[in-house]
């Protein structure tokens, strides 16, 4: 299985990085960005698939069938469940489709990690061990070691370890997290916008998706504070893309990222 890994995930992975480095004046930064780039057009029939079945949900919730369902049900959860089934599998929508994109991005940020601790080696032997791996086509003994700085930041080391220089809480030695804020809120920004909406906002799959639109901001923002600056730029780039692509299809009601007003009892 690791033999698999480093033969067909790893070591392609590796050499687009340098090869696409080596077009791009020796800029990693630029590398990972355009290396995003490439990644989500080469995922996109499956991402588009995705975006069309979660717009399909989005507009089956606020449709009159759902809350049809709702109120017919409403004192039986599990023939509500069944019925909310069998409408999604009459209009076609794969309520778990939106588990794909992150199915896909999982292993692509495992080797990404991989990738760039492995591309930015600065130890002998893990020079070495670069060396060994990189294609024929790409001039390694000229390009080798690379290049790891992007503006402030060293993308081989996390955010928490790159001297940010003048980006500093005030008051404390500890540089301001730039690229893991925008990270938390692009995450949720991107989770937020292709949540589809409820009829019953107290519903299990909604209080779930709230759960959700919480916890992967927070876990992503972690993962982006503690390992390599590298891969929270991939984070960043990967998350505008979706959102991008998302609002070209033109379901994003952008209202829906503002707090809802509480409907006033009759009295």
């Amino acid at each position: 299985m690791s033999l698999l890994w480093n033969n067909y995930i790893l070591t392609p992975m590796v050499n687009v990085l340098i090869w696409i480095y080596d077009l791009l004046f020796n800029n990693f930064g630029l590398a990972i960005i355009l290396f995003t780039v490439l990644i989500r057009l080469l995922t996109y029939p499956l991402t588009a698939q995705q975006m069309k079945s979660q717009a399909k949900m989005q507009e089956l919730n606020a449709s009159n069938k759902m809350k049809e369902i709702q109120k017919k049900y409403k004192d039986d959860k599990q023939k509500q469940q069944e019925a909310t089934m069998s409408l999604y599998k009459e209009m076609c929508i794969n309520p778990m489709g939106g588990c794909l994109p992150l199915l896909i991005q999982f292993p692509i940020m495992i080797g990404l990690y991989q990738s760039i601790s492995l591309a930015l080696a600065q130890a002998p032997i893990q020079l070495l061990n670069l060396s060994r791996g990189i294609y024929e086509f790409i001039p390694a003994a000229v390009l080798i070691p690379l290049n790891s700085q992007f503006l402030w930041l060293d993308l081989a080391l996390p955010e928490s370890q790159t001297p940010i220089g003048g980006f500093l809480i005030p008051g404390l030695n500890i540089g301001i997290p730039i690229l893991t804020i925008i990270v938390v809120l692009t995450t949720w920004l991107q989770s937020k916008i292709m949540t589809p909406a409820s009829a019953n906002p107290n519903d299990q799959g909604n209080a779930m998706a709230r759960q959700m639109n919480l916890f992967m901001p927070i876990m992503m923002g972690w993962i982006a504070w503690t390992l390599s600056s590298g891969l929270a730029l991939y984070f960043i780039v990967s998350n505008l893309l979706g959102i991008l692509q998302y609002s070209l299809l033109g379901k994003v009601d952008w209202r829906n990222l503002l707090p809802k007003p509480k409907p006033v009892k009759a009295k």
